[in-house]
């Protein structure tokens, strides 16, 4: 059996567009879930979405346990042996309150991989595979949302872009999950349960066209 982490934030902890971090969709509902479900019983999918998780930085309202940094390491050697990294984040890297540019968010996203390969915790001490997903951009009403996320509709358009370089700068996997969903109108950048259901379809696909040596 093959194990997955999914590594991410509100969109991966299944929150529901304009809702609360307690308003979630059901496990089977979350694009982890219905990846899971695609896979088949050969694959063991961990979830790790947390909202308002950021990719480095410590939250000087929410804390720093809102720093996926923070997390990461242990969390990856709480599960190894793992197969498989998948990382979304970015989102809430464009706050106000962080002042980053695309550029920086997807620096960010590359201190995550060089975390993962130097620890390396896959199957008998090996790098897992990386997977980095470019979250849909924002749409340009977040409602409520706006003073805290002022300027971050234009920048979340520009970090596909910038995640596909660091990415493949550092020989890792890319997909831009714009390339096949959006995000909800309700709140404008959370996802509805349909986007849910399409990302983990697509996801499933994407986990497979890996390429796995069916000798490990």
């Amino acid at each position: 059996m093959r194990s997955i982490l999914c590594f991410g934030d509100s969109n991966t902890h299944g929150q529901m567009p304009g809702g609360t971090p307690l308003d979630r969709f059901g496990p089977e509902e979350r694009w982890p879930g219905v990846m899971r479900r695609e896979l088949g019983e050969n694959w063991y999918v961990i979830e790790e979405g947390l909202s308002g998780r950021t990719t480095v930085y410590d939250d000087p309202i929410e804390g720093d346990i809102k720093n996926g940094r923070r997390y990461l390491r242990p969390c990856l050697m709480s599960h190894a042996p793992i197969d498989l990294t998948i990382i979304m984040l970015g989102t809430n890297d464009l706050k106000r309150r962080f002042q980053q540019p695309p550029s920086e968010v997807a620096m960010g996203i590359g201190c995550l991989i060089h975390d993962i390969k130097e620890l390396a915790p896959g199957p008998i001490g090996n790098i897992p595979e990386i997977l980095i997903v470019a979250p849909p951009p924002m749409l340009d009403d977040i409602k409520e949302w706006e003073s805290i996320f002022s300027g971050a509709q234009e920048k979340s358009h520009k970090l596909a872009l910038e995640f596909e370089i660091i990415a493949d700068s550092l020989e890792v996997h890319f997909f831009d999950a714009g390339s096949v969903i959006k995000s909800d109108p309700a709140d404008g950048f959370h996802l509805s349960r349909e986007a849910h259901h399409t990302l983990g379809v697509v996801m499933a696909r994407e986990v497979l066209a890996i390429g796995w040596d069916e000798n490990v």
